[in-house]
């Protein structure tokens, strides 16, 4: 996640009940046109690849938000929903933190509350990638490495399988490719569907 200046942002936040932040990175002009951004990012909703060219746009949907500039520090808060194309998020809070200095890029995210993250996991194959959707109450974007660390109960599907926490104590963390690292207890359960009969295959005819 990049974020544009902090001034800027504040500058975003209205009376309605709604919400809307379009943060972006390395750009001098607020979007004028938050669908159109949304649209552009729902070609690759949850891609984790490195190919975007130009600054990338972050969008923040909440009820309400606060910034404190001298902390470079946004809270987010009701039906908060994130929408980055390296993964989308939703929470009932988010809290932000940005690099202080010129780089006004984001630090780190922390997601409080019914958490919800799903990124890609790109195919080594070419073939279509395979969705990562984490679930957790507590959850920490950090930029650095572009990891996300679940905790609280969290449980990850990726494909047909389920990888459950077992203990409160139980971190999972899915890195910036869809690999997912757990320490801690776990259980995993791994499901195959079963294999359909070719059509038209000659039933055997009961013997007189």
């Amino acid at each position: 996640m990049r974020l544009i200046a902090f001034a800027i942002l504040g500058c975003a936040i209205s009376a309605f009940a709604q919400t809307e932040v379009v943060t972006t990175a390395q750009t001098s002009k607020p979007s004028s046109s938050p669908k159109k951004k949304a649209d552009e990012t729902n070609k690759n909703p949850f891609g984790t690849e490195s190919k975007n060219e130009g600054p990338i746009t972050t969008e923040i949907y909440a009820d309400e938000a606060s910034f404190d500039s001298g902390k470079n520090v946004g809270v987010f808060t009701g039906h908060v929903k994130v929408f980055d194309p390296r993964f989308n998020l939703q929470s009932d809070k988010l809290t932000v933190y940005l690099h202080k200095g010129e780089e006004q890029g984001l630090e780190k995210a922390i997601a409080e509350g019914n958490v919800g993250v799903v990124r890609d996991r790109p195919d080594p194959n070419g073939g279509p990638p395979t969705h990562a959707v984490g679930r957790s109450e507590h959850a920490v974007y950090t930029a650095n490495d572009g990891s996300v660390e679940l905790t609280g109960m969290p449980k990850v599907q990726q494909g047909l399988n389920l990888h459950i926490a077992t203990s409160s104590e139980t971190v999972m963390v899915i890195n910036q490719d869809g690999h997912l690292n757990t320490h801690g207890p776990s259980r995993t359960e791994i499901r195959q569907e079963p294999k359909e009969e070719k059509a038209g295959s000659p039933t055997p005819s009961p013997k007189p």
